[in-house]
């Protein structure tokens, strides 16, 4: 009876080890990845991204987007072409982005000035302009008179509608002379793809 139950347990350990050493049917590349090494993922999104890439390029080919998605129902692709840019969106949608950006110039100058003024830059430079040229005509001299807070704000305002005027022409051209390139040479194609997730 104990030659049976130490056979039997003999036999179990030994069909655990062999199991335990058996190597994985898995390939190396399934294991997750947290596990895997960095230069694996490195590897594999590389290899996404280029399969992707070549099922971006060839809409209609099955055998590439089968592979860029192996798993799952691949996502519908379809090549547009962008052959007409309408100018009016494009004159208003810069206009409205120039804005923001003179908005955000103006701003910025103000800041800045204030904190050069707050730091002593200006007395700064006084100091070091007397020092340097020295007598009478230097000790009137003060650099706020040329950079002072209104002339610079002006200045800056002035620029801001200047820009605002020039970027939205520009755009608006750019939008005239897209669709004229356009008509003649068949536009931009694009290739549109559904998310994944």
């Amino acid at each position: 009876m104990t030659d049976r139950s130490t056979e039997s347990t003999a036999t179990r350990t030994a069909a655990d080890r062999s199991s335990t050493t058996k190597p994985s049917s898995k390939p190396p590349s399934s294991k997750p990845a947290s596990t895997r090494g960095l230069g694996e993922r490195i590897s594999s999104a590389v290899g996404k991204a280029s399969d992707e890439h070549r099922a971006n390029a060839n809409p209609g080919s099955k055998t590439a987007a089968k592979k860029a998605s192996p798993n799952r129902k691949p996502p519908r692709r379809a090549r547009l072409r962008l052959t007409r840019i309408d100018p009016w969106s494009v004159m208003k949608t810069s206009f409205l982005l120039a804005i923001a950006f003179g908005v955000v110039t103006v701003v910025s100058v103000f800041i800045i000035w204030s904190v050069l003024s707050a730091a002593g830059v200006w007395d700064s430079i006084n100091q070091t302009v007397q020092d340097v040229v020295g007598g009478e005509d230097a000790g009137s001299f003060d650099v706020e008179k040329y950079v002072g807070m209104s002339r610079v704000m002006g200045f800056t305002m002035l620029v801001a509608v200047v820009d605002v005027i020039l970027i939205t022409a520009i755009a608006t051209l750019g939008a005239f002379l897209y669709n004229m390139a356009a008509a003649l040479l068949g536009g931009v194609e694009l290739t549109l793809a559904e998310d994944q997730r």
